[in-house]
């Protein structure tokens, strides 16, 4: 067979991606916390699903020095797509990747404190010199060191050709206003930064808030530095439990993900919808059937209770989502034909579905419904790169 042109394909499911509001849910964020706080956007997961290289080079645009990222793999993309910024792997320093780290000029997050040693003996072994952050559980229980003030002053001094650059923790429950957990958090992390401060070390940057505690104004916990990621991409968690102040953020979402209509039918009542006929048409039903589902990251849970917005006016999803097709009531909305576009998540005149309404729908968070955006759905940028 010969060679095909990638044009003669219609898009069966896409997301329309902002980069101009991605820039603007940065400003924004740089306006609440103010000069002498870094903002570190966070690109892991492909930058939320929104394309980490595309994001990351309006972000840089737009002044920002440092990226976050999960592993080596994710800052090696940027790298090689001439991102120069300061790139910070926040969660891998896996025995067969950490020579990559070097390679790409990219700075480890460290958990624990046989690894400060390991760090000091690979950038030795190159004769340079390298920074690294330390990362401490202050009381998540996952990554991160717990040794004392003493133990961390011992391993931080032997090391002698690694620098200290960042103390940095994670808040398990920044959302949760009934829990005194991220305060008590935050003063572990005092208690230790002032006993290292005492013995001697005191690194420059020191970071421990994401989205959450930026929105809510949490300011003992932003630091010199914060970590936003769900606020770039247009979203801040909505309180769990307790009363939270006023938030001092406003963003938007800059992604809308469509799909293209298949197929139009009409069944009459009585009829069984999808797989295990989960569906039963209680009158004469006209339904369309969407080119995505599940394998394009619509959750399954979405069966017989998501919906989605057919020119401007919300269709119910009826019927349990397949791998590949999802079907929608259409009866009540304005006519639709085979290669129409719905909306899975965004806007419409006056209707709108964000990610988070998705997530309660589907008994899910919405960092898992953008995430779960497969990859063969394709990205298209709607504003131009010229963000600044």
């Amino acid at each position: 067979m010969g060679a095909f042109a990638y044009s003669s394909f219609a898009y069966r499911s896409w997301v329309e991606i902002s980069l101009k509001q991605i820039v603007e849910n940065f400003r924004a964020v740089r306006e609440v916390v103010g000069p002498d706080v870094e903002v570190m956007p966070v690109v892991k997961a492909d930058a939320y699903r929104h394309g980490a290289v595309e994001v990351s080079r309006a972000l840089v645009g737009a002044g920002a020095r440092w990226l976050a990222v999960s592993n080596v793999e994710e800052g090696a993309i940027l790298r090689d797509r001439g991102i120069t910024a300061r790139i910070l792997v926040m969660a891998d320093f896996l025995p067969a990747e950490r020579a990559g780290l070097l390679d790409y000029n990219l700075t480890p997050v460290i958990h624990s404190l046989g690894d400060v040693a390991e760090w000091d003996r690979l950038v030795s072994a190159r004769g340079i010199t390298a920074d690294y952050h330390l990362k401490i559980d202050s009381g998540m229980g996952r990554l991160g060191t717990r040794g004392t003030a003493s133990e961390i002053v011992a391993a931080v001094g032997a090391a002698k050709h690694v620098r200290l650059e960042g103390l940095m923790t994670h808040f398990a429950s920044a959302a949760n206003y009934a829990s005194t957990q991220t305060e008590e958090q935050v003063h572990v992390f005092q208690d230790i930064c002032s006993e290292l401060a005492r013995r001697g070390v005191q690194p420059p940057i020191l970071h421990l808030a994401s989205s959450t505690p930026v929105a809510y104004g949490r300011r003992d916990a932003w630091q010199r530095m914060v970590r936003p990621g769900h606020a770039i991409y247009g979203y801040v968690s909505q309180v769990a439990k307790g009363t939270a102040p006023p938030p001092l953020l406003e963003v938007r979402p800059a992604l809308a993900w469509k799909t293209a209509v298949l197929a139009v039918k009409d069944l009459p009542a009585g009829a069984l919808v999808g797989y295990g006929g989960m569906y039963r048409t209680t009158q004469p039903t006209r339904i369309a059937v969407l080119a995505a589902g599940y394998a394009d990251g619509i959750p399954h849970r979405l069966s017989n209770k998501g919906r989605v917005i057919v020119k401007g006016h919300f269709a119910p999803i009826i019927g349990a989502v397949s791998m590949d097709l999802t079907t929608i009531d259409i009866t009540h909305c304005p006519p639709i034909i085979t290669g129409d576009a719905v909306t899975l998540l965004g806007s419409e005149g006056s209707v709108s579905i964000d990610a988070q309404q998705i997530a309660r729908v589907a008994g899910t968070i919405s960092y898992s419904v953008l995430c779960g955006i497969h990859a063969r759905v394709k990205r298209i940028y709607v504003d131009s790169t010229d963000v600044a």
